[in-house]
Order: structure tokens, then sequence, then C-alpha cells
């Protein structure tokens, strides 16, 4: 159930979540959505829930005391708590036992910490009680894998009693349970009440309205998942079982761009789906990603890639370390700071860290070289990097094995050795295989595609497609294992 393109999560738990969030009344939805998210968290990592309990109540105490100011002390004290709970269970997951890892502790942890800084700073009302702050904390659709919702869109909901809205959400509720009128009233012209109903139909959000948008974005990420990235995925594991040295260097390299585009569509498909669970419920869609392979270099394409975790980055470790504001040496040691947490975020063996600083020094080489160069000369050279650069470190993302890592990239720039029985038809055989599953990630993978969809979106034509795209992934689902979205594992 923790998977949400599992049938049992589309067809049981969702759709019972969301008729049970509604019938419940207005002013305990917010209790709904915590115990359905508690017993969403209980059935996919039991073992590891009274840790995710834990550090709710203990950081609802913190906020307590920090709510509108508090001691700077304290403050830190809770930041570090968060981050050492991290920290053990990467460790702990990493070098004793993947189970004692909990599912999603990297971003619930993020969340609490945001959420306690955002408290200190005042940008949390007074009035948020257990409930809405618990609720906050391990909401379903974001808790696996995000995205990082701030507190402030948690509280835009219009559809649940919270305390921002106090006054506009106790008229809503009103409208909300008013009872019909009478049938002897039904024929009489009252306009006053012409007058109010046209009030309701301006101001009033529509659930159903909320729960079919939601159902767009959901179904075109559950398509992302099970047509693209799950397809993808099965030639990457093609060229893992041929072996690394066996390969041609243009296999190499289309496993290189395969790769991409799996993790791509994966984790995009994942946002779309979790963000559009969100707008059913009422929440504001929340943005992961914005196109990133059109980025004119590597530093705006991690603006668009995973944009509430690099949004997290800059808020609360980079900006507050000084930015770019204190002098080049500065800048430098910050933007390391945050590509090595970055890095070990994901996660402790090496790969990762490496990872972090290829894109570390990749951006300082922006910053400081291509911007002293004409702009035609940096912004073409900014492609490159996008372009060819980042498939590039996505496979030292991918390979955890240094071995592994060393002898693909010498396939990849096959300068010291050719490889060991090396089939220079295999690139032409897996292009016929997938073909047309790499055609379409490239064609989908075009802004102008996704920006059509947002567009026409609520098209009735495009609805029937909706339609037919999700019961063939439906389809898709029956007739294969189910395949974990790459973000768990993080």
């Amino acid at each position: 159930m923790i998977n949400f393109s599992d049938l049992t999560f589309i067809f049981r738990f969702l759709p019972v979540f969301i008729v049970a969030f509604y019938l419940t009344p207005y002013e305990f939805r917010t209790l709904t959505l915590l115990i359905g998210s508690l017993l969403f968290y209980g059935v996919g990592d039991l073992k590891m829930f009274p840790v995710l309990l834990g550090a709710v109540i203990i950081n609802f105490l913190f906020s307590r005391a920090l709510k509108g100011g508090g001691s700077k002390v304290l403050l830190g004290f809770a930041i570090v708590l968060d981050a050492l709970m991290l920290i053990e269970f990467k460790l702990l997951g990493q070098f004793v036992d993947s189970a004692f890892m909990p599912i999603g502790v990297s971003f619930f942890t993020f969340k609490m910490i945001s959420f306690q800084v955002d408290n200190y700073r005042g940008k949390v009302d007074e009035k948020a009680g257990f409930m809405d702050i618990a609720a906050y904390f391990v909401m379903f659709p974001q808790i696996v894998s995000g995205p990082i919702m701030r507190f402030e869109d948690y509280a835009k909901n219009p559809f649940m009693k919270l305390w921002a809205k106090e006054d506009e959400q106790a008229e809503a509720a009103k409208l909300e349970n008013e009872t019909q009128e009478s049938e002897e009233a039904k024929d009489i012209i009252d306009l006053d009440k012409e007058e109010t109903e046209e009030k309701v139909a301006i101001e009033k959000p529509s659930k159903l309205a909320a729960i079919e948008d939601g159902l767009r974005f959901f179904t075109l990420g559950l398509a992302f998942k099970v047509l693209l990235a799950d397809h993808l995925a099965m030639l990457w594991k093609d060229i893992g079982t041929i072996g690394y040295e066996s390969i041609s260097t243009a296999l190499a390299w289309l496993g290189a761009y395969t790769y991409s585009m799996e993790l791509y569509f994966d984790f995009w498909g994942y946002s779309l789906m979790a963000a559009g669970v969100g707008v059913m419920l009422g929440f504001p869609f929340i943005v992961n990603f914005d196109q990133p392979y059109g980025s004119r270099n590597v530093s705006e394409f991690y603006r668009r890639w995973h944009a509430t975790l690099g949004s997290w980055f800059r808020d609360y470790i980079y900006f507050p370390m000084g930015g770019s504001r204190k002098g080049s040496f500065r800048t430098i040691l910050n933007l390391l700071t945050v590509w090595l947490i970055t890095g070990f975020w994901h996660g402790v063996t090496l790969n990762f860290i490496l990872w972090g600083l290829i894109i570390f020094v990749i951006i300082l080489c922006e910053r400081f070289v291509l911007a002293g160069l004409p702009k035609f000369i940096g912004d073409l050279f900014g492609r490159i990097n996008v372009l060819i650069l980042i498939p590039l470190t996505w496979v030292v993302f991918a390979l955890p094995d240094s071995n592994m890592l060393a002898t693909y990239f010498m396939r990849l720039f096959p300068f010291f050795g050719v490889g060991i029985s090396i089939n220079e038809g295999d690139f032409i055989k897996n292009i016929g295989i997938y073909g047309i599953v790499l055609g379409t990630g490239l064609v989908v993978m075009l802004p102008v595609v996704y920006r059509f969809f947002e567009k026409h979106r609520k098209n009735p034509v495009f609805t029937i497609g909706l339609l037919a795209l999700f019961w063939a992934c439906i389809y898709s689902l029956s007739n294969a294992a189910g395949n974990p979205f790459l973000y768990f594992k993080f």
C-alpha cells in the first residue's frame, strides 16, 4: 500500500480515504487526515512506526517552546536532534540492515527541521495545535518521497478547519452544512437566497473539481512511472545483466541516457501523483519538477529538478550560512557544504558523496568561469553541461560499486582497452527493442508537451485520453510485478 502505483492503493486505500475525508464533518477532517496517514505509514513500515510517532511528538514539544521566537540555543538543539536522527538511521540502514532505515525518514526529517525554523521565525500561527502539526508532518501523499511542502502551503487547504483562516473557514463550513430548502419553498423566488447562492458559487471551492483535477495529475504521473520509467528500467537492467565490461561504447552512452530518463520519469511521475493526491484533498499543487532538461546550466537544472529539496537547501542551509553575500571564498565554502550534505542525504556510500562533489565542481566552473565568457558562449557550454555532463553524473549516482563505476566509464571513454567480448551490434539490437519507449520519453521531455497538457488538461478530449491512459497503466500493472519508486530508498 505504501507504493502509489500499487493496485491496492489505487483501488482501495485512495478511494476509501477520499470518501471518508469528505464525509467527515468539516471540523474533523484534520483528524481524518492524521489517522489515515498513520494507517498508511503503519501498513508500509510497522517496525519503524514508533520512530515516526516519537519524532512527531518530540518536534511538537519543541515547537511549543519555540513558537514565535524563543531561544536560538533551543532551536539549534532541535535541529541537531532531528539531523542526528536522520544520520543515525542512514548509517544503520547502510552498514547494519536496510530494515533499520524508516521509510521516508529523509523527507519527514527535513519537514520537521523547516517547520522548527519557520516556527521560530514566527511564520507558524500560534493557534496551530498538535493535530494540525502532526497531520502536516505525516500526511500520506508526501511522507514517503516528498515533495517537501512548507507549512504555509499546508495551511491553504480550504476543505479543512485550520487556524490560519478560522473566520473564512467557519463561514465555509456553515455554507457546506446548510440544509436544503423544503419542497414547499422550492418554487418561491427569493432574491436574497439567489444572491447567497451566487456568492457560494464564486467563493466556495468545489470538492468535485479538486478531486477531478487531482486525478488528472495523478494519472499522468502514473503513466510516467508505469509506461515510461518501468520500461526504461528494463533496458538499464539488461545492460547490467550483460556486464558493463562487455557492452559497446554506443550502448554505454545509451545506458547513461536511459538511466537519466528512467530516474526523471520515475521521480517526476511520483511527484505528480503525490501532488495530485494533495490537490484531491484541497492542498495547493506543489511543483517539484519544472522541465529541468530545458535549463541553460546546471545551477538552473537543480533549481528545477526536485525543486522543493533545492529550495529547502537554499532557505535553511545556504542562505543562513551567508549564501553568496560574503565574498567568493565563503560562497565556495557554502556551495561545498550544500552539495556534500545533498550527497549524504541521498546515501552514505562513496558514489553519492562523489556525485555531490562533481555537481559542486560543475556549478563552481559555471559561476566563476563561464560567467566571465560572452553570454552566447556561456549559454552554449551551460547547455552542454546539462545535456552531456548531467547524464554522466547520473551514472555515478546509480552505481555504488567503485569497480563497476570505473568499468562503465571505461566503456563510455574506451581509451584504456576495448573490454571483453564486445558485441558491436548490441546498440542496434536494443534500439530495436526499446526504440518506441525511448522515443516517447524524448518527446515527453520537451517542455512544450507538458505545458500543453497543463493548459488543456480540462478539455473533454484530454479527459477521455487520460481515462484511456489510466486503463493502459492498470493493464500494464496487472501483468507485471510491482516496481518501487527509485526514491523510496532515500
